[in-house]
């Protein structure tokens, strides 16, 4: 199916025919956390709903290229039939070149351009938008989109505010034009740059290039908290009002994996009861970009998805920004193709690479 826009130009709608993920094998429980910060599990549990996360012992393009085969396995797509790869993330690799770029490579999608986007914790829904309008041009026809963060190389471990919430973890799916009903139905974006030092990360730019400050997350989370309810509430239902449903058609409420009070508080603001909502914070804790594509994932192959479910997929981060999408979901629900790709193991465990990556930003 083709849309018009206000200027009356047919737009080609984009659809998700792909998805795979990407969690690193070492766990940190919030029992290991207690051993090296003034914590515990009740402590951490009931403020944020975490209960462990992923640690990864090698770079994010890694994750981000697990996640990528997976994807193209499951749409039956090979890497050189990808035309634009957009990686979401603040935790690149290195901040030239684009992440975008090391994936390619490491993918052989020859034939792709690449590029970052990165909106904090919003990273993949304003990806999603920016995949969408390259299909709707005609720019793309196949886009692999990809969440991924090492958000632990960021962290202080004597700042247990955020120490005991930010992880690892990468998600993909891939984006075609359709001539269908399913696919994205709305999606909306918006920002705030007066409360970017709300939450941001100190050390790291060419601001501070001449300064000591090691390299951590800083966060008001009040401020956060506060914030995240009312722009992640009202991106979803203008995500809804736009795609012409009442909020009574949403089948699942897919949210940013930041706090487990924040989408209870998000979901009650929007009048959906649990069943509609998908959590998964307490066994990943918050990946940033990568949480929405590894939730989406698991919930495909959960079967919590089915042909024509209606989607709501709704973020808020860094910036700040905000964001949400609305999705009639296609007719594939279980992939097409499996990948075998995987990370190399570690003899390390996650607390050890933690507190090793802890000890070598501090020297």
């Amino acid at each position: 199916m083709t849309s018009q826009t206000r200027e009356g130009t047919t737009m080609q709608r984009s659809t998700i025919t792909g998805w795979g993920r990407c969690t690193p094998q070492g766990i940190v429980t919030n029992d290991d956390l207690a051993t090296v910060m003034d914590t515990s599990d009740e402590w951490i549990a009931t403020r944020s709903g975490i209960r462990q996360r992923r640690v990864s012992h090698v770079d994010n393009s890694d994750m981000a290229t697990v996640a990528a085969h997976q994807a193209l396995a499951g749409a039956g797509l090979e890497a050189t039939d990808i035309d634009y790869i957009l990686v979401a993330t603040c935790t690149p690799d290195r901040f030239i070149p684009a992440m975008a770029c090391h994936v390619q490579a490491k993918l052989g999608a020859v034939n792709a351009a690449a590029t970052d986007t990165n909106a904090g914790c919003t990273g993949f829904i304003y990806g999603l938008n920016l995949a969408n309008g390259l299909i709707a041009t005609g720019s793309a026809r196949r886009v692999l989109l990809i969440g991924s963060e090492r958000l632990t190389s960021y962290l202080d471990l004597e700042r247990r505010d955020t120490a005991v919430l930010f992880a690892d973890g990468a998600g993909a799916v891939i984006l075609e034009a359709t001539d269908g009903d399913d696919g994205l139905c709305a999606i909306n974006v918006g920002s705030d740059g007066r409360l970017a030092d709300t939450l941001t990360v100190e050390g790291a730019g060419s601001s501070w290039m001449d300064s000591p400050t090691p390299v951590r997350v800083i966060m008001d989370g009040r401020e956060v908290f506060r914030n995240a309810v009312i722009g992640m509430g009202a991106a979803a239902q203008r995500a809804v009002e736009e795609a012409g449903w009442g909020l009574e058609d949403v089948d699942l409420l897919i949210p940013h994996q930041a706090n487990l009070r924040i989408i209870d508080a998000t979901a009650k603001r929007l009048g959906l009861n649990e069943d509609q909502v998908y959590t998964n914070i307490q066994y990943y804790g918050n990946t940033s970009a990568a949480s929405i594509p590894i939730a989406l994932s698991e919930a495909l192959d959960a079967g919590r998805i089915t042909s024509g479910a209606k989607i709501i997929l709704v973020a808020f981060g860094a910036g700040l920004t905000w964001g949400a999408a609305a999705i009639q979901w296609g007719a594939r629900v279980e992939p097409k193709g499996l990948s075998d790709a995987s990370l190399p193991s570690s003899d390390r465990t996650g607390l050890q690479i933690m507190t090793d990556r802890q000890r070598a930003r501090l020297t």
